[in-house]
């Protein structure tokens, strides 16, 4: 397969270590593009969550496909995010082409470009950690339940439906955060003069041009790879919204079998740190 040339490619919330990961569809996307820059916009690896001991094989050839594009010339930012947050004791590090951070700024045809995962807005991870990760293992198995009830449907000859988005869609709360998020990210990136503004974090794929008195900016948000399977392409000065389809042949290679929690988290640190080939 032919693979397309892409300026920049932002992903984020892909949740590696959960149930709900599409690490397969993620993997076959991966196969089909040639990044010059790729911005892993936080909540990549799911480090609250590795007390389960679920890593399957898919995981890792992520992880490792990720480092492969360092390793073959493409610039290669992860940006920390709140479910990986431990690797904020790494932030500036540098190896290679691999660079760990918590923001970062580029250049892209003239125009300034602020990616940042977005979880400073988020009250509930600050001042109430526990009850931000009891709901993240919540939506995980939600995320479970609604796999299996979308097989069901399927083999009834019916649409998949999706639970989660429909709770999030009912609960004015939680519209009503996305709406603030998305105009606070705006509101800071117009005050320090940036065209773009590019987040994460909640999980809602966007791209849209946000106005207020002083000014407007692009917004974007790259969603995830739990539910929307989303990612951002920017070339040949344009941006586009990327969804996976089912047109992409997806891998139906065996997983491997649970692995122990320390022996997860020496494989995780020797891949992510020393394994670059």
């Amino acid at each position: 397969m032919k693979k397309r040339s892409v300026d920049v490619v932002v992903l984020s919330d892909v949740h590696l270590g959960t149930y709900g990961c599409h690490a397969k569809e993620l993997l076959a996307y991966l196969g089909t593009i040639k990044p010059k820059t790729l911005i892993l916009n936080g909540d990549i690896i799911d480090i609250w969550q590795f007390r389960k001991s679920y890593f399957p094989k898919s995981h890792l050839k992520v992880v490792k496909k990720l480092l492969d594009f360092a390793g073959k010339g493409t610039k290669v930012y992860y940006i920390t995010g709140n479910h990986d947050e431990m690797l904020r004791k790494f932030a500036d590090t540098e190896m290679g082409n691999f660079s760990i951070v918590n923001k970062v700024v580029l250049e892209l045809d003239g125009k300034k470009a602020w990616f940042f995962h977005g979880d400073i807005f988020d009250n509930s991870v600050h001042h109430a950690k526990w009850i931000a990760k009891l709901g993240g293992i919540g939506y995980d198995y939600l995320i479970l339940l609604n796999r299996f009830v979308n097989w069901c449907l399927v083999k009834m000859g019916r649409e998949p439906y999706s639970l989660s988005k429909k709770i999030k869609a009912s609960v004015k709360k939680a519209v009503k955060f996305i709406t603030d998020f998305e105009t606070t990210a705006a509101d800071l990136a117009i005050e320090n003069n940036y065209d773009y503004v590019v987040c994460g974090h909640i999980h809602e794929p966007k791209h849209t041009v946000i106005t207020n008195k002083k000014g407007s900016v692009t917004y974007l948000n790259s969603g995830d790879w739990i539910e929307n399977l989303t990612a951002l392409e920017y070339h040949k000065k344009k941006w586009k919204l990327y969804q996976y389809t089912n047109e992409i042949e997806v891998s139906t290679e065996e997983e491997l079998p649970e692995m122990d929690n320390q022996l997860l988290s020496q494989q995780l640190v020797a891949t992510l740190f020393f394994n670059k080939n």
